[in-house]
């Protein structure tokens, strides 16, 4: 049984080495190469809450609905992620799927949610989710209740497309 009560140990955010080599998605994107990560992964443009600037960072996607238009991710590093942040002070932005752009507008989901989703993705990458629930200290053991427990903790967003704009490309009539 977990202890929901146990305090999460977030990882520190990555310096040096580590920040650059998690950087080099941006870059790849950046040079027209974001079509090799798939669906997998986004990269996410939106405005610094302080500076005003275009600021940038890949995401991994959680889960992707292309009916509906829209992807969510998942902040490993909690509240205080910096793009979470922003996002906070201005949800509209834009991503870029593969080599496509498409304006979206976060919608921050509720911890009931975030358990659902969670839930989900343990049940498509087991191994993975046991993996990202120990590098943000979270406990799982593997059961569908531990991970639920985990989603509940893990601040979940939901980037929507905007209107006229369809993950497949069409135009909304």
């Amino acid at each position: 049984m977990i202890n929901q009560n146990a305090p999460i140990g977030r990882p520190g955010r990555p310096a040096g080495w580590r920040r650059r080599a998690l950087r080099l998605p941006v870059f790849a994107y950046r040079v027209g190469l974001g079509s090799l990560f798939g669906k997998r992964l986004l990269l996410l443009h939106h405005t610094g809450r302080v500076s005003g600037h275009d600021r940038t960072t890949v995401l991994e996607v959680v889960s992707f609905d292309a009916v509906k238009g829209n992807w969510t991710v998942a902040s490993g590093f909690g509240p205080t992620a910096d793009w979470y942040q922003n996002l906070r002070a201005q949800p509209q932005a834009l991503i870029r799927s593969g080599n496509r752009p498409h304006p979206v507008t976060a919608r921050f989901l509720p911890p009931d949610d975030g358990a659902e989703i969670m839930a989900d993705y343990a049940r498509r990458h087991p191994r993975t989710a046991l993996r990202l629930c120990a590098f943000m200290g979270l406990p799982a053991d593997g059961s569908n209740e531990s991970f639920r427990a985990a989603g509940r903790a893990i601040p979940f967003v939901r980037l929507e497309a905007g209107a006229g704009h369809s993950p497949a490309g069409r135009r909304d009539r």
